[in-house]
């Protein structure tokens, strides 16, 4: 397993212990199993940005914390060059780059995310997250289904949507995708 998961799996894992809760009080705030939780922990697992979104809400942390393991320090403005953003690969079809993970208290967490294409037959993954999210399709085609609704963007268009439904990606024509990604 990639070795940026098992570090977000050992930052949750502190995470749990700082704040002193059980595994099963983690897996009720994330909505899931217990033993799934667990496997999260383990970092032998693909853990998703809607999970640790739904974390870092509930505690009151920084999502890039979670993800990349670095807090926050600028207040006033925060700048990210071309190519720089600190990025996580969740798993070799995701690579999601922070566009704002320097800027504490953040409102909204932008990501520059790159979906490469998987076969056809394989299921899209779909996940929730508490709020909305804000997506402008930058370079290819992507399949982006909420709630059960195949909607197709291409480059140029965006989708504002409630992040509560469930909804996953697929990049389509065999190409990668770009496209940014807030999450408010």
């Amino acid at each position: 397993m990639n070795e940026q998961i098992k570090q977000i799996a050992e930052r949750l894992t502190g995470l749990r212990d700082a704040l002193e809760i059980t595994p099963a009080e983690m897996s009720k705030t994330c909505n899931i199993a217990e033993d799934e939780y667990l496997r999260l922990e383990s970092g032998t697992v693909d853990i998703s940005v809607s999970i640790l979104h739904t974390i870092a809400q509930a505690y009151n942390i920084e999502l890039t914390t979670l993800m990349f393991g670095d807090e926050p320090k600028m207040n006033s403005y925060f700048i990210t060059r071309r190519g720089k953003g600190i990025a996580v690969e969740r798993t070799k079809a995701y690579k999601y780059q922070s566009l704002a993970a320097g800027f504490a208290g953040r409102k909204a967490d932008p990501f520059l995310v790159t979906v490469h294409p998987k076969p056809d037959d394989e299921e899209i993954y779909l996940n929730t997250h508490a709020g909305q999210e804000y997506n402008l399709v930058l370079e290819g085609r992507i399949m982006l289904r909420i709630n059960g609704k195949d909607l197709t963007l291409e480059a140029g268009d965006s989708i504002y949507f409630n992040s509560e439904l469930p909804h996953g990606m697929k990049a389509l024509d065999g190409e990668k995708v770009r496209f940014l990604a807030i999450i408010l």
